[in-house]
């Protein structure tokens, strides 16, 4: 059985809601799955999972949320190399240039991301919770 870490940190809700649906879709996968907010994530966990799906919304000018997503992002970049990584995030304005430059990020780290990422504006709505769900089984 595989172990999944969900990481996400939301401000309204949107993302907690796709992080909910990513967890379920690792769990209908037959994965052991942690969901835990990003404040409390660190890199010595990194090592406890086989894979591991990060969530943030687009912030101000469409970068990762600044105070504690973005912090925890760097500290654990580097130690990703050789898991199955997957993103998610919702907006509430723009085109979701903020995940374009995540998901290169991650490419210029040599992290293979396990599906295409997953993005909505504002709430997920059925489609959205869909996709979640299959992101979740991607990265179990």
């Amino acid at each position: 059985m595989s172990r999944v870490a969900v990481v996400y940190w939301s401000g309204t809700g949107n993302t907690e809601q796709m992080a909910d649906a990513v967890a379920d879709g690792a769990k209908k996968a037959g994965a052991e799955v942690d969901v835990v907010a990003a404040a409390e994530f660190t890199p010595d966990k990194v090592s406890e999972y086989d894979g591991i799906a990060f969530g943030c919304p687009a912030m101000d000018v469409e970068v990762l949320e600044q105070s504690e997503f973005e912090p925890m992002f760097a500290s654990v970049e580097n130690n990703l190399g050789g898991k199955k990584v997957a993103l998610f995030g919702s907006y509430g304005w723009g085109d979701g240039a903020w995940m374009t430059s995540w998901e290169e990020r991650c490419e210029n780290d040599g992290i293979l991301l396990a599906t295409d990422s997953v993005i909505c504006n504002e709430a997920p709505d059925a489609d959205a919770v869909d996709r979640c769900g299959k992101l979740g089984e991607a990265v179990a």
